[in-house]
């Protein structure tokens, strides 16, 4: 097998799209198109999503609250537990939030607030293992270093919470992460410590942690119960948790000039209840869908691979359309799921190409 260069490295690293900038202050940025065409997305392409100005953080977290042991644990105390590493699909909630209409209000997220890094931590369901939580305790709290002005709040800090059911499941691979992409996490992805969430929206995955804190009671904070709720106009609110089933087009690029003959569409896939069981992919408005082979997973919380060969022989405009199914049946729908902050936003992807 050819190696490649330090040279070449340098040269692919310099060639590398930069992230879009969403907004500069607090920074909020969308991997360029050409991320979403690799397995694992490099770490300067990766999506970031910050509430707060950056933190300063030491590393050490306080475990507390309805347990029988209180803990302290620094940076080097958590490197020196069991190691495990995931790759793990992150989607922001509000991702594809401009699709929505009308629009809600937020960040003017795109389609590409979604990128998959490979983390490197310790289970949380070992460290809470040595603290011993209470039979009665419910939820697990995680509290960031983050904190500032927000909205109507003069000063406000970054807290999320989990059942304790997941935070307790070994098999559900919460981790307490500190590096990415086999290097330690920079300042933007959490450093030097964060919560990775497998299957659930980015958000659940709090960064610069400083505290998880065991509770007997259900967190009520603006983080957990005001934003990050599905705010239905004709149901009951629910809050954001697990990510919803999408495909997304990545090859050809939407309104791209392909010359007639056979052309390979390709994508990605992922789901919060997977794997993705099918995609399949149709090539007019009305037309029957054409199902895509699909690859397995990679790794159990990773985003799938997918392709379907198409005869594009007519000249002229196509659209091309691609929907995902996962093992629980989820499908997803033609129509956004519209709810006034615009979370959730899995419909059908729609582009067309030009057929010359």
């Amino acid at each position: 097998m050819t190696q490649t260069t330090a040279h070449e490295r340098e040269q692919l690293d310099h060639d590398r799209a930069p992230l879009v900038m969403i907004q500069p202050a607090p920074y909020n940025a969308e991997a360029p198109d050409s991320a979403l065409d690799v397995d694992i997305t490099p770490t300067d392409q990766h999506y970031v999503r910050s509430n707060f100005a950056l933190p300063e953080h030491d590393g050490a977290v306080v475990v507390d609250g309805a347990v029988d042991r209180e803990l302290r644990l620094d940076i080097d105390e958590i490197r020196a537990l069991p190691a495990v590493d995931r790759a793990v699909t992150l989607e922001c909630a509000g991702n594809g939030r401009l699709r929505q209409t009308p629009l809600p209000t937020g960040e003017p997220w795109g389609f590409n607030a979604v990128s998959t890094a490979r983390w490197t931590g310790a289970r949380l369901a070992d460290v809470l293992a040595q603290a011993a939580p209470a039979d009665d305790a419910v939820e697990v709290w995680f509290h960031g270093a983050d904190h500032g002005p927000y909205q109507q709040f003069e000063e406000l800090s970054f807290v999320r919470a989990l059942p304790i059911s997941v935070a307790l499941d070994p098999a559900a691979d919460v981790l307490l992460a500190y590096d990415m992409n086999g290097e330690p996490l920079n300042l933007d992805h959490g450093a030097p410590l964060r919560l990775i969430v497998p299957h659930w929206y980015g958000v659940a995955s709090v960064k610069w942690l400083t505290r998880v804190h065991v509770s007997t009671t259900r967190l009520q904070h603006e983080f957990q119960t005001g934003h990050y709720m599905y705010e239905w106009a004709d149901r009951p609110h629910e809050p954001v948790t697990l990510m919803r089933v999408r495909a997304r087009i990545t090859d050809p690029e939407p309104a791209a000039v392909i010359p007639r003959g056979t052309v390979t569409v390709r994508g990605k896939a992922w789901t919060g209840t997977g794997p993705v069981t099918a995609v399949d992919v149709a090539f007019t408005g009305e037309g029957e869908w054409h199902p895509a082979q699909l690859d397995p997973p990679q790794d159990a919380s990773q985003w799938q691979n997918w392709s379907v060969r198409w005869e594009a022989t007519a000249p002229g405009r196509h659209t091309i359309r691609a929907r995902a199914t996962d093992a629980a049946g989820n499908v997803q729908p033609d129509v956004p799921p519209w709810n006034r902050i615009g979370y959730g936003n899995n419909a059908v992807e729609v582009m067309y190409v030009d057929v010359v």
